[in-house]
């Protein structure tokens, strides 16, 4: 009867969770606009805490050899953001000049396609009706996911630079985050409850272990793959080299799709101009990612995974299916945390039960 009546209690419990949940998204209307001003004043920290996790291994790296904490903050700080600031101060110009002149050619560009894909239409008119059809939808398809990549990114562009002044406080409060790391982590130390903070720091340990190292150097492949793409692109004299090499370098961190999502935009590009550069532009692309494969990923990235390819070719058509370009990039750290989470809950509700050794009940 008693384990009769838990299942009541927990049925009911669910209920009331879901009844909830419609209600809240009943009101968004409420909360969505709160939520937007709360996203846009936490995005900074969310940031400056995003760089602090890079940065903060190198720092007690350089601090436990010897180095004056102080001392090797600043001297990581002004490489890291003095990169970063060099690679702007010489690069935001350029990328608007190329977003401008884009933006200007995309009707010619767009004409021109739409006289490749009339062209292929009327090659492929006396193929059969169903084959036809299927052609037909394809080309659709391909175009209305082209367009959709093709927006997303310059839309995101153009947010980055219109938050240029909210970006600007990053460093500060990075800086910050870096020099008061243990006592940051003192006081979420303090304000977790006392039950919670050993299986929370367990658990935070195992998901930098699986997370860290990977993001890490993912991060370092992409901006190296991106940055000799957009090199290469430039000196092949292909249209647009620094938006091509960016998208590159963005879509590098993709496992699997990612070369072909990021080599689309620039053979589409290639092909305004000839078919000789659209082979270049291929062995680029994919020559590059022969290269990140074979020598930069086990090098930098290494086998911090430990997931089947299987299972993160599911967490990526689900996370590209839920929010597309942006699902595909974070579908593995996701996955990955929610490995860790089962096997922390696992082992968890084992203890449980080998301290609560189940009892017979008679109804």
């Amino acid at each position: 009867m008693e384990i009769r009546m838990k299942w009541y209690y927990r049925i009911g419990f669910i209920l009331l969770l879901l009844i909830a949940i419609y209600v809240f998204l009943k009101i968004r209307f409420v909360w969505l606009p709160i939520f937007r001003v709360v996203v846009i004043i936490m995005l900074p920290f969310v940031i400056g805490g995003f760089i602090t996790y890079l940065l903060h291994p190198i720092v007690e790296k350089l601090h436990l050899k010897g180095m004056h904490r102080g001392l090797a903050i600043f001297l990581i700080y002004i490489l890291f953001f003095g990169g970063i600031g060099l690679g702007l101060y010489k690069g935001v110009p350029a990328m608007i000049d190329q977003i401008k002149d884009l933006s200007d050619s995309a009707p010619v560009l767009a004409e021109q396609y739409r006289g490749w894909i009339t062209k292929l239409e009327t090659n492929t008119r006396e193929w059969p009706d169903g084959l036809q059809t299927k052609i037909d939808d394809g080309i659709d398809a391909f175009e209305e996911k082209l367009d959709s990549l093709l927006t997303v990114i310059v839309n995101l562009l153009m947010k980055l630079l219109n938050s240029a002044l909210i970006l600007m406080i990053v460093p500060f409060i990075a800086f910050y985050m870096l020099k008061d790391f243990p006592l940051i982590k003192r006081t979420f130390w303090y304000i977790t409850p006392k039950e919670w903070r050993k299986k929370g720091t367990l658990f935070l340990k195992d998901v930098d272990e699986s997370l860290g190292s990977y993001i890490r150097g993912q991060l370092l492949v992409c901006i190296i793959i991106g940055s000799v793409s957009a090199l290469l692109f430039w000196l092949f004299h292909l249209k647009y080299p620094l938006i091509l090499g960016l998208i590159v370098g963005i879509t590098n961190v993709i496992p699997y799709f990612g070369p072909i999502i990021g080599a689309v935009p620039a053979v589409i590009i290639a092909a305004t101009s000839s078919v000789k550069l659209v082979v270049i532009t291929l062995v680029i692309v994919f020559g590059l990612q022969f290269l990140e494969g074979n020598i930069l990923s086990p090098l930098i990235v290494g086998k911090s995974l430990h997931m089947h390819p299987l299972i993160i070719m599911i967490a990526l058509t689900a996370g590209g299916e839920v929010g597309g370009i942006l699902g595909l990039i974070l579908a593995v750290p996701v996955l990955v945390v929610i490995k860790v989470a089962i096997v922390h809950a696992k082992s968890h509700f084992i203890r449980r039960k080998a301290k609560d050794p189940p009892t017979l009940v008679e109804d």
